[in-house]
């Protein structure tokens, strides 16, 4: 079996924060948690994907506002790149 080729341009940390999910011009929140984050994305966690709209920003606790794009979609897994150009 050959190993999984990594797609990701860096390196994330295995981590599990508390974030929100906020679209709609900040009237609309999803709870997520982060299961890992690095400074080009993340790997979120939600109770499902329906509904999450393509870019979003992505609030943790005590940080500002990150805008996200998805990148991919499983049942409860969201893969996110940051949209440093926002």
């Amino acid at each position: 079996m050959e190993p999984e080729t990594e797609h990701r341009v860096a390196q994330r940390r295995t981590t599990l924060k508390v974030g929100h999910i906020v679209f709609n011009n900040g009237r609309s929140t999803i709870d997520c948690t982060v299961r890992n984050l690095s400074a080009k994305g993340a790997k979120l966690l939600v109770a499902s994907v329906v509904g999450i709209p393509d870019t979003f920003d992505l609030m943790l606790d005590g940080h500002s506002r990150q805008p996200c794009r998805v990148a991919w979609r499983r049942l409860k897994e969201l893969g996110v790149s940051f949209n440093l150009d926002a």
